[in-house]
């Protein structure tokens, strides 16, 4: 008797013991093909880095169909995964019911969702934000990703796998100081600030940014070299008027020292503006004087237009209704619609990245690397200039066997070593910090300005990479903001913006009309084997006392 005490005591000393060390040590084992639940570096790095408490706030409490209960379960599990890392991480799920009135105050826009349960729709409404609170301020997670030529399936999925960079990326911003500086060049007719204000806002929350006119050069040409390099990288947005040799030298002189440079050119004058006015356009090379200096780096931007049977749509006025302009969209083979090859980090699990009036880019060979980022679909082809662009080309019926020249680059990575454009060369100035062979560096040429620019709706811009007339979303900004990280070696947002979970899911109209056999064989088959196993627990009872 006093064994079977002990036994019992030994066993409740095991599970207390078990339940100790299970609420003390939080481990999951991931065995999921895809790898869903393992944290990056990166993300372990910036969770590691938090020295004082964050507090999270989930307004996803509350009942949701299955399809949301997913979002919800993934969202906890994962913040369980970032606290088993640092404790000073909290995390609370509230029912934005009771506070909608607040968040909506906040600027946070409640989702009405269509909902199949049982083959009837009916609409929910809810908040999917989360809100990360770090000393005096705090950031909201968009838990829901805003994607607008998705299912509602492929949204959610979307933003299942988008958990992990939604939550890093507010921590890493809320949590660490800006220090890498960017310099936006003027001076040559670049974009004004209201058409890369989207763009420029989205990176002044992680870097220092400062407008830097070229103009200076002319009267003071080494000191405004000296305080180019002071910036980690330049943006050059679409520049209408011609580089002098001074500014020219500049900029190499910048790449020669280290600075990193995304250039967004315009080799052709092509404009909407100007075309919806007459009906018509003349199209020509602009002269910006940049062809040697991209030459000697490796590439060439080509003097011809790229058009694309895979592109997106202008709107164009089609008659009155009354006294109401009838609008109309129309696909728009000048504006390439190129979708990512996935080959790099920078360009890896984004929309398509929609293109106005675009050249082609030409590798040489040289000892720069080279890699094509984003190029045209195998129905493309380029159009010669100088050429006549005409609105009523909309209406002729392309023919696919003559857009059989496609896959052209039309945004390059070069990265190596960069020789000077002058190099060998009469130098237009002096100076202390002139190189003829650069350090290794990093450069991006994109072969079209408008990538960058938003539109502007009533004096106010709008979201970069959205369409105001057809509310069509494109992956401008989620591309260029790849392409600063990279260039400023912030890669590891990077790669978890780039992570990819495949979730399948129910087959709602499957479950719909199977449901009633389903019931049957879960409510059926456990008692045909509690009864199968009755009868033979008895039958081999019989035979053993018999």
């Amino acid at each position: 008797m006093k064994t079977n005490y002990s036994k019992i005591g030994v066993l409740l000393l095991v599970i207390i013991l078990i339940n100790f060390l299970g609420s003390s040590y939080y481990k999951r084992f991931d065995l999921t093909e895809d790898n869903r639940y393992t944290l990056s570096e990166a993300t372990k790095k910036i969770t590691e880095n938090i020295k004082e408490t964050i507090v999270v706030k989930v307004y996803l409490q509350g009942d949701f169909p299955a399809e949301f209960k997913r979002l919800q379960t993934e969202t906890k599990l994962h913040l369980e995964e970032l606290k088993a890392i640092n404790k000073k991480i909290q995390f609370r799920f509230i029912n934005p019911m009771d506070i909608g009135e607040k968040l909506i105050q906040k600027g946070l826009k409640p989702s009405r969702l269509q909902i199949e349960e049982n083959g009837k729709l009916s609409e929910i409404v809810i908040f999917p934000y989360a809100e990360v609170i770090y000393k005096n301020k705090s950031e909201f997670v968009s838990l829901l990703k805003d994607i607008f030529i998705n299912s509602q399936d492929e949204q959610l999925q979307s933003s299942i796998q988008n958990l992990e960079y939604a939550f890093a990326n507010v921590i890493h911003k809320i949590t660490s100081k800006k220090s890498k500086k960017i310099a936006i060049i003027k001076g040559n007719g670049e974009l004004d600030d209201l058409h890369i204000a989207d763009f420029l806002k989205k990176l002044s929350e992680y870097y220092l940014l400062a407008p830097f006119t070229l103009d200076s050069v002319e009267k003071y040409p080494t000191k405004t070299l000296k305080e180019l390099t002071k910036f980690d990288l330049a943006i050059i947005a679409k520049p209408t008027e011609k580089f002098s040799e001074e500014e020219k030298f500049t900029m190499d002189q910048f790449i020669m020292n280290g600075g990193k440079s995304l250039w967004l050119v315009d080799n052709i004058e092509a404009e909407l503006d100007s075309l919806m006015q007459t009906g018509e356009s003349l199209t020509y090379p602009r002269d910006l004087g940049l062809t040697d200096l991209f030459f000697n780096y490796g590439a060439r931007i080509n003097s011809n237009l790229i058009t694309d049977l895979y592109s997106s749509q202008i709107t164009l006025a089609t008659g009155n209704v009354g006294n109401k302009t009838q609008f109309n969209n129309f696909q728009w083979n000048y504006f390439p619609l190129v979708n990512s090859t996935n080959n790099h980090p920078i360009n890896n699990n984004i929309e398509a990245v929609n293109f106005k009036f675009t050249s082609s880019i030409d590798t040489l060979k040289n000892n720069i690397s080279k890699t094509v980022l984003l190029q045209s679909s195998p129905l493309s082809k380029p159009v010669g200039v100088p050429s006549i662009v005409s609105l009523k080309s909309i209406s002729e019926k392309a023919d696919p066997k003559e857009y059989s020249h496609g896959n052209k680059p039309l945004a390059v990575l070069l990265e190596g070593a960069f020789k000077s454009a002058y190099n060998g060369r009469i130098k237009p100035f002096k100076s202390s910090n002139l190189k003829e062979n650069g350090v290794n560096n990093k450069l991006i040429l994109i072969a079209d300005g408008d990538v960058i620019a938003n539109e502007v709706s009533k004096g106010q811009p709008l979201e970069l990479g959205l369409d105001k007339w057809t509310n069509q979303r494109f992956g401008n900004k989620d591309f260029l903001l790849n392409a600063v990280n990279y260039l400023l070696d912030d890669s590891g947002l990077i790669n978890i913006r780039s992570k990819t979970v495949k979730i399948n899911f129910l087959n709602k109209e499957k479950a719909f009309t199977e449901s009633s056999k389903w019931q049957l064989i879960n409510i059926i088959l456990p008692l045909i084997i509690l009864l199968l196993f009755g009868l033979i627990f008895n039958f081999i009872k019989k035979r053993k006392y018999s």
